[in-house]
């Protein structure tokens, strides 16, 4: 007897994602190339071998994260990495500008010249990125597998937020804020790494008791109001926030990580009740910590007028507007602006010196690629199917555009200074590598969310054989009686 056929699986179509993520690189790669030689020419710099080799090193480390994802994370959205790769050859272009502005004394704001290779020191931060970024992917290979971890990731985050707290001042202590760690060799910023701890923490716990905070509590009025037993994640966030705050004389970080865990509790519960309380008790922290931290109340003071104290306290943000004010609509162009005179352009201040050069259009255009990035982890957020999924890509697409409003609001005098860089762009290694990391996350979500459902295999052996009727064989009835024979 011949074998059953089998019916032939599905094909599935080939995954073109790649393919345009690979040309949108290459878009990227040319449009960097593009600046560096607009920004030699402002700076009359002689093109050397140098350049090319500055482009080859940045080529090089995004086909290797595009090889990673195509080999570990071949369904992923197209559109990460490039966007990455624009925001950070973005930054390395503004970052060596500054490096040639710095070497003309008439930019500085002492008027010496103070050579610097900050670009170069970001060029090998991207390097290390990116490492973590392929590590990451290929030890990853299902986002769920963190969830088993989230009590020891929340532990360890915590733990990286109180190191700088209790280290002495002279290892920890860099322009007023106690939130570093010094070394000989480097220095971090631990409660960057500690944020995305706490995200992956927090989705696991919510996930795990979502129905509690669903459908415990009472309706006062419009609101479903949670029992006070149940506000105990909220609680413990806004005690954190405070405590840093109070330890490493830190706005931004506990800013941005109380307002990221509130973003989560409201997607995970769909209740304005617990954005309600989350504001309340946002803004009697606040209220206690200006009656209580005197440099909370030089940041407000400074916020409200920056040209009171033009000579020395207000004269970062003045810059900072001014720049913004020359820059205009189309800015003055790569490399024809004088943005060294802000205090920190290449870090805190970044976002003055895109406003200074590229004008509004330039800094609309690159918050518009934000936007497409923080809406591409949403989506992802949306479509992935499991839960803990769904609020993992939800907080970390929701902490870059936290952080972002943060840091533009602070450059524009929308609201107080808080000293959080900008993702990606702003000079930096531990915000290059944490970003890299959580990047990694998004991409592992949005490789489960676009993957096909695929055919179940057959099991190997007899299991794997399909089920076929067998005819009986002729012969008298068994059932008959034996008088009708």
């Amino acid at each position: 007897m011949s074998a059953p056929a089998t019916a032939a699986p599905p094909v599935i179509p080939p995954n073109r994602a790649r393919r345009v993520e690979l040309v949108l690189i290459g878009f990227a790669v040319g449009l960097v190339a593009v600046a560096l030689l607009i920004v030699e020419s402002a700076q009359r710099q002689t093109l050397s071998l140098d350049l090319l080799k500055y482009l080859g090193a940045y080529l090089g480390m995004y086909l290797l994260a595009h090889l990673v994802i195509r080999r570990y994370a071949p369904h992923a959205d197209p559109l990460f990495l490039p966007i990455v790769a624009m925001l950070n050859g973005l930054g390395l272009v503004l970052i060596h500008r500054l490096d040639l502005g710095a070497e003309h004394g008439g930019e500085s704001i002492t008027g010496t010249a103070t050579v610097t290779h900050n670009a170069d020191q970001q060029l090998l931060w991207t390097l290390v990125g990116i490492i973590g970024f392929a590590a990451a992917l290929i030890v990853v290979r299902d986002h769920r597998t963190i969830a088993r971890y989230a009590y020891t990731l929340g532990f360890g985050g915590l733990v990286f937020l109180l190191i700088p707290a209790v280290l002495p001042a002279s290892i920890s202590e860099i322009n007023g804020s106690k939130n570093w760690i010094v070394t000989p060799f480097f220095s971090i910023q631990p409660g960057e790494f500690a944020k995305i701890a706490l995200i992956l923490f927090t989705a696991a716990v919510l996930v795990g008791k979502r129905d509690l905070f669903t459908t415990a509590g009472r309706r006062i009025g419009p609101f479903d109001v949670p029992r006070a037993r149940d506000l105990g994640p909220l609680m413990i966030a806004w005690v954190i926030a405070i405590a840093i705050f109070a330890l490493q004389n830190d706005l931004g970080t506990p800013l941005l990580i109380f307002t990221t865990i509130l973003t989560m509790l409201y997607v995970a519960t769909d209740k304005v009740s617990w954005v309600v309380i989350g504001l309340v008790l946002f803004a009697a922290g606040a209220v206690a910590a200006y009656q209580l931290f005197p440099h909370l109340q030089v940041r407000v003071q400074i916020w409200l007028d920056p040209f009171a104290d033009y000579a020395d306290r207000g004269y970062q943000i003045a810059q900072s507007l001014f720049g913004l004010a020359t820059g205009g609509l189309f800015g003055t162009g790569l490399g024809s602006g004088r943005p060294n005179i802000v205090p920190f352009a290449n870090t805190d201040f970044i976002i003055a010196t895109i406003g200074e050069e590229l004008g509004l259009v330039g800094l609309a255009a690159v918050l518009c690629l934000y936007l497409v990035l923080v809406i591409r982890g949403l989506r992802t957020g949306i479509t992935v199917r499991d839960s803990f999924g769904k609020l993992l890509a939800t907080g970390l697409a929701a902490t870059v555009a936290i952080q972002l409003f943060v840091v533009g609001g602070g450059v524009t005098k929308l609201i107080p200074l808080t000293g959080l860089t900008t993702p990606f762009v702003s000079y930096g290694g531990s915000s290059l590598v944490a970003n890299f990391l959580l990047i990694a996350l998004l991409v592992r979500i949005s490789d489960a969310a676009r993957e096909p459902q695929r055919p179940a295999r057959p099991a190997p052996g007899i299991a794997g054989v399909p089920t076929t009727m067998i005819p009986a064989a002729s012969g008298p009835d068994p059932t008959a009686s034996k008088g009708s024979r």
